[in-house]
């Protein structure tokens, strides 16, 4: 076996400052939260989510990077078409894509709908026709940011155009099975007309894994939009000697069912159970490398920047470090929920 590869890190504005250019030796791309770092970037892939922290925290910036690369030059940088920005390493491959609905909607004469359609479309395609392009072919993890998720679009909420736009190019890809379904988080971001997307991919495919207390997202019943979500509540993806778990956002939901409405105790309780259970899950399959819940790094969605004593709290109860959890500002894709969690580790 080899030594592991991709490496993650969280660095602070001072932390960042201090390191300087430094802080891109081997990185494959980088995540703000709600604003670009303070050191610029270059070429890198730089993702702008538009969740804000809504603790005294601050922002932080989320590397991303390839722990042989040694140096920026030990990544290849590539620009694909106007909105795909991404680097490949060793072993995994970052990506963002960032496309503006509403310039979409004006320039093709769209309605509400069909334009987010075609943002989920274009970014897809995107994703794909680069993902066949290189050696790292699938999809480990996947992040999505969408503005106004819980508005309504031509009668229907948006999240459900977005869940039927991106179902829709997992089946023209030929990657609409379930083992395929990778790993995502899609949440509510206040930019109000840039549909933001960033991604992993790795040279081997993810062991998708579910939780036995949860119904699929996949096989949701039709209460829940005429095309169910595309992911897995969670992927392991091995790496020389380690191996990454990547945890989807995970919320208080039991069957298919949301539990403990306008309660964020109970449902960060509920969110902890699933997550919980997912990682047992996942160590049940990843033997022998056993992912501990307190190494967890998670970050916390909150609907409500109020809940956050409420969260933290609960989140205390659980054992989790307090330095590993991320508090942001995001709509959920299910309007009675409160709280989303997402987590990852490395093995």
């Amino acid at each position: 076996m080899s030594p592991a590869r991709l490496v993650h890190e969280e660095l602070s504005h001072g932390s960042l400052v201090a390191r300087g250019s430094d802080a891109w030796r081997g990185a494959l791309g980088v995540v703000g939260f709600a604003a670009a770092p303070p050191v610029a970037t270059g070429d890198l892939p730089l993702a702008i989510c538009g969740t804000p922290p809504v603790d005294r925290a601050g922002e932080a910036w989320e590397i991303w990077a390839d722990a042989a690369a040694g140096g920026a030059a030990g990544c290849a940088a590539e620009v694909r078409g106007a909105d795909l920005r991404l680097r490949r390493g060793g072993r995994f491959t970052f990506g963002v894509v960032s496309v503006d609905e509403e310039r979409l909607r004006h320039a093709q004469g769209l309605g509400a709908a069909a334009a987010l359609h075609a943002a989920t479309d274009r970014a897809y395609r995107a994703i794909f026709e680069a993902l066949e392009a290189g050696d790292h072919r699938y999809l480990a993890r996947i992040w999505h940011y969408l503005p106004d998720i819980n508005g309504v679009a031509d009668g229907e909420e948006r999240y459900r155009h977005f869940n039927a736009a991106r179902r829709a190019a997992f089946a023209r890809a030929r990657w609409a099975t379930a083992a395929a379904a990778p790993a995502a988080t899609a949440v509510g971001s206040v930019d109000g007309h840039r549909l933001t997307v960033f991604f992993l991919a790795s040279a081997e495919p993810p062991v998708t894994i579910e939780n036995p207390r949860q119904v699929s997202a996949y096989d949701y019943p039709p209460h829940y939009g005429r095309v169910s979500p595309w992911f897995s509540r969670a992927g392991f993806v091995r790496d020389g000697d380690a191996a990454h778990l990547f945890v989807s956002g995970t919320a208080s939901i039991v069957g298919h069912r949301t539990l403990h409405p306008g309660d964020p105790a109970a449902q960060t309780h509920e969110a902890l159970v699933n997550l919980g259970i997912v990682v047992a899950t996942a160590n049940r399959v990843a033997r022998p490398s056993p992912c501990e819940f307190g190494a967890l790094r998670v970050k916390a969605y909150l609907r409500r920047p109020g809940d956050l004593e409420t969260v933290r709290a609960q989140i205390a109860r659980h054992a989790l470090p307090v330095e590993s959890v991320r508090y942001l500002r995001a709509d959920i894709c299910r309007s009675d929920l409160l709280v989303e969690i997402e987590a990852y580790a490395r093995a």
